[in-house]
């Protein structure tokens, strides 16, 4: 798919204008607009580099979060909990990466109605290869160095904490 040319202006500074000219100003509509557009970007980018492997940038996480248990199992709720999704939207992702091999599902001992998802190592090989691409890539930040990564991460952590993603 060929990229699109780029525009000879920046269409989010325009629409600040605009609505700056009809309702006034408001910071947040550009900054949130600008925060989507990055997600698009990013996204994109770090799924093309995950795609060889069969993944998403959501399955690569289901991955990586089992390969950071201890018994490289968890249970679909813990996940969920962790990647902050809902169970349905984890039960997709695992569907998927049981019909690539790349987790399997099994009964949780502690829980008679539970399932644990358990990492492959046909699993453990892709997120492997996967991680190493998208380091070399800096998940999609190239253009940033280190200290600019964590201004970014803690510009957007009160965002997070007000959302109620975690107690401070």
């Amino acid at each position: 798919m060929a990229k699109p040319l780029a525009l000879e202006f920046d269409p989010i500074a325009r629409a600040d204008e605009l609505w700056t000219s009809r309702w006034g100003g408001v910071p947040s509509m550009s900054a949130i607009t600008s925060v989507m557009r990055a997600h698009q970007i990013l996204l994109g980018r770090v799924d093309a580099v995950v795609k060889p492997y069969g993944l998403t940038f959501a399955r690569y996480e289901a991955l990586v979060l089992l390969t950071f248990s201890r018994t490289g199992e968890l249970s679909l709720s813990k996940i969920g909990e962790r990647l902050m999704v809902h169970p349905t939207s984890v039960t997709n992702t695992v569907d998927r990466l049981e019909r690539s091999g790349l987790v399997a599902r099994r009964p949780n001992p502690l829980d008679g109605r539970g399932v644990l998802a358990a990492i492959t190592d046909r699993g453990r090989e892709a997120v492997e290869q996967a991680t190493q691409d998208l380091m070399a890539m800096d998940f999609g930040l190239e253009g940033y160095d280190a200290e600019q990564c964590r201004q970014i991460f803690d510009v957007l952590r009160p965002l997070r904490v007000a959302a109620g993603d975690f107690r401070q």
